[in-house]
């Protein structure tokens, strides 16, 4: 129970809904043990009026004796209708507070889970599949909803009504109590053994289902891919193994239920034998009355579902358990990269690399090794290599995506790790090597990054006009929606070219201090890219930009051109000086020249 702690606070939180929901209980209860002892009262005095009734029978008074008897009957029946009515009014009360609790405390847990996940860096995402961390924040807080909600309403509702039925019945007959209660030491002995089998069982379930769901979620992602290379029957059969090896647990978990509810059954019904055969031989020896059996019997009755409740409670709370413990584990998770301070700061516009080196943690490769350069503000830079060069790598440590092993980045002549992350990326337009489009219209793919609020001419005119800087208008005017085209996921609807122009009117509408362009042009022919380029020079103009590319007609304008090799930096200078010292840049320029010969 030690990982359900973390969810104390939300208790605190809603401390008076649980106050008002465990008053509830005890009066809807109270109102629950009234009617067995007005059956009691009923069952004695009938009986007590139907033995005198002899005495009246043939005489004029023997009508009149029976309707009394049954005026007596309907009175006690009014009665017990109307403990009903007001039993069931506040058990609607407690419902009303301590399910709609739950329902509350749901809906916080999950924005929690959600807001945590948008703290971690992306390294956290490399190593943790999306259909585990989904499941985290639907299934896995369903589960804990049903502990805060039904579990804890049942074991309070259990408590009280133990408390208020055993105190009754020791009242009334002390020996019949201990007879009527013997099974019960026996249940908790085996609820014991039971519940650790059940939480090893629930925690297998759910690890299972998170593979189920990672497997789905991936073979959805890259159902193209999987068409394409027709592996249509192999996915299915694997998904059939997944899925029958979460029915074979699930079915363990089952098994175990299905045979501790009967259990618990039986053990009840042997309370409801000793109960008529022990108050049978009071009765016979006058020390209760026969509307007491009665009275025992029905308590023993109303203990039935609490004590069969048990057992579905008890797995309940250990599903709960399980489930927390891959919630906490997410939760606990502390980011690496912890936000700067600063706060309201001017950007301008200078960036410098002093010997920054970085190593991925989850590869162990090195991207840069003590690489420095600087960029003035307003001007561009622009970083060229092989693949695998640590070109990315530039981009992300300047996002604060990750975090340098070594050396000191500056922007304004400000430690970057001292600025708030939210202002650094907000003054900052990204284009990246990966584009991710948003399963939404077009204009609200490229209105993304806009925070303030805007008039819906002003907005338009500013969609449009980012669209025509990356040569991308044309192309969205001419779908039968225009801007209000709604893009499937990831935006697999439109081509690759169109994604990338697109990512690139994101970014350039912000107006950005600073602009980040990797590797953003490689899907577009030659001609749109020099279009581009010569859109993106105007916009460029008091920007510092950091262009990012493999082709050196992307770069070839650029302020200052920085060449990477494995991480270092081979050459630096403008493309003209770069080709005249005839090294690194200059073997890539007359490659790829040959290559755009032959094609």
């Amino acid at each position: 129970m030690k990982s359900l702690s973390y969810l104390n606070k939300y208790f605190v939180k809603y401390k008076w809904r649980l106050i008002f929901g465990i008053l509830f209980v005890t009066i809807s209860n109270l109102f629950a043990i009234f009617p067995a002892q007005i059956i009691r009262e009923a069952l004695d005095i009938v009986i007590y009026n139907l033995s005198s009734f002899k005495l009246f029978n043939h005489f004029e008074l023997e009508s009149k004796y029976y309707s009394s008897i049954a005026s007596y009957v309907l009175f006690f029946a009014g009665l017990i209708v109307g403990m009903a009515l007001l039993k069931g009014m506040f058990m609607f009360f407690m419902r009303q507070t301590i399910i709609v609790m739950s329902r509350k405390i749901e809906f916080d847990l999950k924005n929690e889970i959600f807001e945590h996940y948008q703290k971690l860096e992306p390294s956290f995402y490399t190593v943790n599949n999306t259909g585990d961390l989904m499941n985290r924040i639907s299934e896995d807080v369903g589960h804990v909803r049903m502990y805060v909600g039904p579990a804890i309403m049942y074991t309070i509702n259990m408590a009280v009504l133990f408390i208020l039925v055993i105190t009754t019945m020791i009242s009334v007959n002390p020996k019949l109590t201990l007879f009527a209660l013997i099974p019960l030491p026996i249940l908790s002995v085996m609820i014991y053994y039971v519940q650790e089998l059940i939480n090893k069982k629930s925690i297998e379930v759910q690890g299972k289902l998170s593979d189920l769901s990672t497997f789905t979620q991936e073979s959805f992602s890259g159902i193209r891919i999987l068409k394409s290379f027709v592996r249509e029957e192999k996915f299915s059969n694997d998904f059939s193994l997944q899925s029958n090896m979460y029915e074979r647990l699930s079915m363990q978990l089952v098994r175990i239920n299905a045979l501790f509810h009967p259990s618990m059954l039986l053990l009840v019904g042997l309370s409801t034998l000793l109960t008529i055969f022990v108050g049978g031989i009071e009765a016979m020896n006058g020390n209760i009355t026969l509307g007491n059996i009665a009275e025992f019997v029905i308590y023993v009755n109303m203990l039935t579902w609490p004590v069969a409740a048990l057992g579905w409670v008890v797995s309940l709370v250990q599903r709960s358990v399980a489930s927390q413990q891959r919630i906490n584990e997410f939760l606990h998770t502390q980011p690496a990269i912890l936000s700067g301070e600063q706060n309201e700061i001017t950007i301008d516009g200078d960036i410098e690399f002093k010997n920054v080196s970085h190593v991925y943690p989850e590869s162990n490769i090195r991207s840069l090794d003590n690489l420095s350069f600087k960029v003035d503000k307003g001007k561009s830079l622009a970083i060229i290599g092989r693949t695998g060069s640590g070109k990315t790598t530039i981009a992300n440590l300047l996002l604060r995506l990750i975090e340098p092993n070594s050396g000191e980045i500056f922007i304004d002549d400000k430690d970057l790790s001292g600025i708030n992350t939210g202002v650094i990326r907000d003054r900052v337009g990204y284009v990246p090597q990966d584009i991710f489009l948003f399963s939404d219209t077009i204009s609200n793919n490229i209105a993304f990054g806009l925070k303030e609020d805007i008039e819906k001419g002003e907005l338009i005119q500013r969609i449009e006009q980012a669209a025509k800087d990356s040569v991308v208008y044309d192309n969205i005017v001419g779908f039968p929606n225009k801007f209000e085209t709604k893009l499937g996921e990831r935006g697999i609807t439109i081509s690759g070219g169109q994604k990338q122009r697109i990512s690139i009117a994101r970014a350039i509408i912000k107006n950005p201090k600073i602009l980040i362009f990797d590797d953003c042009l490689s899907a577009v022919d030659t001609k749109t890219e020099e279009e581009i380029l010569q859109n993106l020079s105007r916009i460029m103009k008091d920007k510092t930009t950091i262009i990012i590319g493999h082709r050196v007609s992307s770069v070839k304008n650029a302020d200052h051109i920085l060449v990477l090799d494995d991480g270092k930096k081979v050459e630096e200078g403008t493309h003209e000086y770069l080709l005249e010292k005839k090294g690194f840049y200059h073997s890539m320029y007359k490659k790829q020249l040959l290559e755009e010969e032959m094609a």
